[in-house]
């Protein structure tokens, strides 16, 4: 079988990576067609993941992502026309859904994002297979299917991820010292408009590093906290949340991320409440907590980073979590071959 992937944000190459490479193991034909946002080329480079550009994301409104939409068309479409797959995947994209349809092949997307109501008269539509955890809070009728898990566990469960204590001599630490993942966002996806998240992020930091050293990701450059960021390839930000005391901040994906891998994570935005796989890995396993203001993250962080056994207590949650969960690339893996 043939399948064209289609890759617009970096978590996305995280997401499929795995299953593109038993794809390709097992003599299937695969090609990926990628958006530019951030370090997906990196990512994808870093993998050895061969791609085609679809076009350049920009910061800004939905208006400004217009462009993007139409030139990402015209190029899928190009290389579908050459390639001719038999199936499209996508993260619940307009672009693989309309190119889909234009084709007359099938397209499977792979969706955890609540709040996309922008670009569903686009998606829903011309998708075949709607995938989705079983804590998506949305319902796509006979189209959605559901499986316990969350797609962060494509790439971090245990089978698939080994993290490499190599991380922290490149940042200048060792095993034991305490460390704080800070995350800021840039909130420029269509889904972000009227959000926000971490308000005074240097006020936190000076708030946190009484605790441990931080390390700061973030989408847009902030001289003030320069000297708290950190050159790392990005393909090791999961060995250091893993080894990291605790992550804070606004990016969702890398909350998730953190409280799958056992690190206790602390995510602020106004999106608390809305985001199904947040509210149960908040109500059901106590890996992550969501809050709306700095003021009260800051206070739960402070509580956990004053228990030295903290670490040992989310890792003992996260146990909980791989019991209660499925090989998810595997499922995937039998989802989109299943006419095979």
């Amino acid at each position: 079988m043939k399948f064209l992937f289609e890759i617009s944000h970096p978590s996305r190459v995280h997401n499929f990576k795995h299953v593109i490479w038993e794809l390709q193991r097992r003599g299937h034909d695969v090609k990926i067609g990628a958006i530019k946002k951030e370090i997906t080329y990196e990512l994808l480079n870093a993998y050895n993941l061969e791609f085609t550009e679809l076009g350049e994301n920009k910061p800004g409104n939905i208006i400004r992502k217009i462009p993007l939409i139409f030139e990402a068309v015209y190029n899928l479409h190009n290389i579908a026309s050459e390639f001719n797959p038999d199936v499209f995947i996508s993260s619940y994209s307009p672009i693989s859904a309309i190119v889909s349809r234009v084709h007359g092949k099938k397209h499977i997307a792979f969706h955890d994002t609540e709040n996309t109501g922008l670009t569903d008269p686009f998606t829903a539509p011309f998708t075949d297979i709607i995938c989705t955890p079983n804590c998506f809070k949305r319902d796509f009728g006979k189209k959605q299917v559901r499986f316990e898990g969350y797609k962060e566990l494509c790439y971090l469960h245990p089978k698939y991820f080994k993290p490499d204590p190599s991380v922290l001599e490149k940042i200048n630490a060792n095993v034991g010292d305490p460390l704080i993942v800070l995350r800021l966002v840039s909130f420029s996806a269509h889904h972000d408009i009227g959000q926000h998240g971490l308000e005074n992020p240097i006020e936190m930091i000076h708030r946190l590093e009484k605790y441990g050293r931080v390390i700061l990701s973030s989408e847009t450059h902030i001289p003030k906290l320069q000297q708290y960021e950190v050159k790392l390839p990005p393909e090791d930000i999961h060995s250091l949340l893993y080894y990291s005391n605790m992550y804070v901040g606004d990016g969702s994906t890398m909350a998730t991320e953190a409280g799958v891998l056992g690190t206790p994570s602390l995510y602020i935005s106004s999106f608390k409440g809305t985001l199904g796989n947040f509210i149960e890995l908040e109500d059901r396993y106590g890996l992550v907590y969501s809050y709306e203001t700095d003021r009260e993250a800051l206070e739960k962080a402070v509580s956990i980073l004053e228990d030295p056994n903290s670490k040992k207590v989310w890792a003992s949650k996260r146990e909980v979590l791989l019991k209660n969960t499925i090989d998810v690339n595997e499922f995937f893996y039998n989802l989109i071959t299943k006419n095979d």
